[in-house]
């Protein structure tokens, strides 16, 4: 039988796959109400911008936006659950409702994908998205205290497991790890995956996808994107990439450098652009469209798609224009040892 690893892998040498783009701002054309996030699950908390509980709660938002995202062309969809951790949700008073938002969220996602499958024969699949919480590992939130860490790795690696376990059951195909800004969530995050398949008895496949938080491309717990990727190579990702972090036009030179190094596949799903002096984004799209079609043109990505201000017609532009274009090779470096502080480390043969 076909593992849903070698199945992408298969539809990945025939071309470049279409992810899908933004839930947030999606959402925020709906316009809801608090009393539409709230539902009568009877929460003493505001709850209003609490995205993931719409799956309970108001679930035809999150269905419509997956439906108009695979009618765009996408092959993949990312589960509405980018804040459905416990720490997220404790802002909400909801950490109770973690296993069952994350559920319904696979299931909606699973269910969507699977319709379309039906229609042209075409996979789809579902990735489990799990968000980096609003806690760091690496860095200290009190400036007076350097070595002060509000959670520990154990601590986090259990809010991950909590989640991917959840994400699994409702059917998610992957653990997608995403806006990594801190290198250390995203291997307790990554622990936290490879657990949940042991313990399933089978591959549960990881994509990884860091955030830069500045032009020089580090994130914020100050990696580079190749010391990143020496830093969970040990993990097989079945995609390694960049997401959110600025317009594409900015991660080009990063997305080449991945591009030469990753033995996996590439995955970018940039912002429609940079935001306005109101947050808005106005990158249209066949502007988005040319500059990541520019990636595909020189054979450096795998899988496109959009973040934070990208739409339908946006993931649609992408899709129109790279079909036909052939999908990158993945890279074969050279056997070494290969480390990773804030910079690289490669040892001699």
């Amino acid at each position: 039988m076909t593992s849903v690893r070698e199945k992408l892998l298969a539809e990945a040498a025939q071309r470049i796959l279409i992810t899908d783009g933004a839930f947030g701002t999606e959402i925020q054309n709906w316009k809801l109400s608090e009393a539409d996030y709230a539902g009568d699950l009877g929460l003493s908390h505001d709850q209003k911008g609490n995205n993931d509980i719409l799956a309970l709660t108001k679930p035809e938002v999150p269905e419509s936006i997956h439906r108009a995202y695979f009618e765009a062309g996408a092959d993949i969809a990312e589960t509405n659950t980018f804040s459905a951790n416990r720490i997220s949700q404790a802002d909400y008073g909801a950490e109770a409702l973690v296993r069952e938002i994350n559920v319904e969220s696979a299931k909606m996602a699973r269910r969507v994908a699977d319709e379309f499958a039906a229609r042209d024969g075409r996979p789809r699949f579902v990735a489990g998205a799990i968000g980096p919480t609003n806690k760091t590992l690496s860095l200290s939130p009190d400036v007076n205290d350097p070595g002060y860490r509000e959670i520990d790795f154990d601590y986090l690696k259990g809010v991950y497991r909590e989640q991917a376990d959840a994400l699994v059951e409702g059917g998610a195909d992957f653990i997608l790890i995403e806006t990594v800004f801190d290198t250390l969530n995203a291997k307790a995050g990554v622990m936290a995956a490879i657990e949940a398949g042991q313990a399933l008895g089978r591959d549960l496949p990881i994509m990884l996808s860091m955030t830069l938080t500045d032009l020089s491309g580090r994130n914020l717990s100050g990696h580079t994107v190749e010391a990143f990727w020496h830093a969970v190579r040990h993990a097989k990702p079945l995609t390694i990439g960049l997401n959110c972090s600025f317009g594409a036009e900015q991660l080009r030179p990063h997305v080449k450098t991945l591009s030469e190094i990753a033995d996996t596949l590439i995955m970018v799903y940039p912002n429609a652009g940079l935001p306005n002096e109101l947050g808005a984004y106005d990158e249209l799209p066949a502007t988005t469209a040319g500059l990541v079609g520019e990636w595909a043109q020189a054979g450096q990505v795998n899988v496109l798609g959009g973040c934070c201000g990208s739409t339908p017609a946006h993931i649609k532009a992408i899709a129109d224009g790279v079909r036909g274009l052939a999908p990158r090779a993945v890279a074969a470096p050279e056997v070494r040892t290969r480390l990773a502080g804030l910079e690289p480390m490669t040892m001699a043969a």
